[in-house]
This record gives structure tokens, C-alpha cells and sequence, in this order.
């Protein structure tokens, strides 16, 4: 749930909508828009016939076009019936949203099965077709992915190409979430080529910008790096602090805290001990 709706209520909704033949006066749209409240319900059956409804009900070859990709990635279609589907969205009337979207769906496909190139390909392509009706977010999207696979194929010089036009684009949206995550990336390009003055300022300013939003994902990954490039130079206290206040705003938050800073904090503070211990006994 995204803290507004409750299960519960999300659950009468959901009833209320579709039960009986209620559900024939849900048209396609809503009826794609309701499948993802029926999955975090953890009712695929609803969402199975939600998904049919909505073919069913399609108006155009469009909506039709929507309901068929939503499906297949219910059933968990092959590459080449996705890439198909793309092709054939871009001759739809009005079909440029769609095909985009479909076109990403591939790249990422591909970037699951390690096929990073092919997964550029089709990343570049969904591009090309967000950049014709100006959709910004779905730029900032294919950029992220452009920019995961040159890092996965250690083409950091492309990845922070990517990762600058990312923040930029995100600074044009005023899209504030985007901006953090974007700068959180590009800094960890910057840090494995070495550039750690960049890399620190960049998720010092995601930090900043996390914490005015109250993000703990993106406090998280910020404190995270700067801990990172601290242990780097050596500087182990400032490491320390940074985990420590992660660790507290978790804690303060209510919410659990990572066990994988839990336990970094254990294991710095075990080599802290042990180097202590180690120049005491060489004096």
C-alpha cells in the first residue's frame, strides 16, 4: 500500500467496483489502473480477469494495444513477442506512448539476461520515441537504464554522460525524488573512477535533499557512499557517523534499520578495535 489507502479499504474498493456485474461498467482504462491494487492484494485472480476485461472492453486498437502488453507481462511473454508488440504500436494511431513503453519493457528484459548491448539498443529507441512527445519522465527512465548498462559494462565515461543529463532533466522537472536518486547514481560513477570530490559532493547534496523530504531511501544510499569514499581515505570516524546517523533516523522513523548497516557498523567498529589494539601492542 502507498500509506494513503489501507488494505482493508483498498480491499472494499476493489469489491465495490468489481463484484457482481459491476464490472461491466468498468471501462479498459480503469480497469488497468485497478490491476496493480489487485496484485498488491495478492488476488492474481482478480487481476487475471481484470486484465481480460479490459481487452474485452477495449475501444480502439490502442486501449486493446495497453490491455495486450499488461497481459503479456502478466504471463510473462517471450522477448521477440514484446519487441513484436513494439513494432506494431508505432503504426497504432496515437500509439508513440505505447510502443515507448513497450520498447523499454525489452531493453530491460534484455538487461536481466546480462545482454547489455541489445538492452542499450532498445532503451536508445524508446528514447528517440518519448523525445517526439516530449514525456520527460520517460526520458529520465531510459536514461537510468542507458546509464545501468555502461556502468554494468564498465563504461563509466558513458555512465556519467547519462547520469548528467539525468539531473539535468530532473532539475528541468523540478522533480525533487528524481533529482536524489540521479545524483546518488552519478556520484557512484564518479567514486569508481576515482573522482571523490565529485562523487562526495553529489550525494552530499542528495543527503541534503533527502533529508528535506524525509526520504530514508535516499538518505540511506547517500549516507552509504559517503561512508564509502570516508573508509577510502581512511577516515573511519567520519564513516562511523555517517552509518550511526543512518542508523538513527531508521530508528527515530519507527521502521527497522537495514541489517546491512547493522552489520557494516559491527564490522567497522570490530576493525576500529582491532587497530587500536594493534598500535597499543607495537608501542
Amino acid at each position: 500500500m502507498n500509506g494513503e489507502v489501507t488494505a482493508e479499504q483498498a480491499r472494499k474498493i476493489l469489491d465495490m467496483l468489481t463484484d457482481g456485474g459491476v464490472m461491466d461498467g468498468i471501462n479498459t482504462s480503469l480497469a488497468l489502473r485497478l490491476v496493480p491494487l489487485a496484485l498488491e492484494l495478492d488476488d492474481v485472480e482478480l487481476s487475471e480477469r481484470l486484465l481480460q476485461h479490459a481487452k474485452n472492453k477495449a475501444t480502439d486498437e490502442l486501449e486493446k494495444g495497453w490491455a495486450t502488453f499488461e497481459i503479456m507481462k502478466s504471463t510473462n511473454s517471450t522477448i521477440d513477442d514484446f519487441a513484436e508488440l513494439a513494432v506494431k504500436s508505432e503504426t497504432i494511431e496515437n500509439g508513440t506512448p505505447l510502443a515507448a513503453a513497450v520498447f523499454h519493457h525489452v531493453a530491460l528484459l534484455h538487461l536481466s539476461l546480462q545482454e547489455f548491448q541489445e538492452a542499450q539498443t532498445f532503451a536508445s529507441r524508446s528514447i528517440r520515441l518519448r523525445e517526439k512527445i516530449e514525456d520527460l519522465s520517460g526520458i529520465s527512465y531510459g536514461l537510468a537504464l542507458l546509464e545501468t548498462c555502461a556502468k554494468r559494462m564498465d563504461d563509466h565515461d558513458t555512465a556519467i554522460v547519462h547520469g548528467t543529463k539525468r539531473i539535468e532533466l530532473a532539475l528541468s522537472m523540478k522533480d525533487e525524488e528524481a533529482q536524489i536518486e540521479a545524483m546518488a547514481d552519478l556520484a557512484h560513477s564518479q567514486a569508481t573512477i576515482g573522482n571523490f570530490d565529485a562523487a562526495k559532493d553529489l550525494y552530499q547534496q542528495s543527503l541534503e535533499l533527502s533529508i528535506e523530504l524525509e526520504d530514508l531511501s535516499g538518505q540511506l544510499v547517500a549516507r552509504w557512499g559517503l561512508a564509502d569514499i570516508a573508509e577510502i581515505a581512511e577516515d573511519y570516524e567520519t564513516a562511523m557517523l555517517q552509518l550511526s546517523d543512518c542508523l538513527h533516523t531508521f530508528i527515530n522513523a519507527g521502521l527497522p534499520t537495514p541489517i546491512a548497516v547493522r552489520q557494516r557498523i559491527e564490522d567497522l567498529a570490530d576493525f576500529n578495535n582491532n587497530v587500536s589494539t594493534d598500535e597499543s601492542d607495537s608501542q
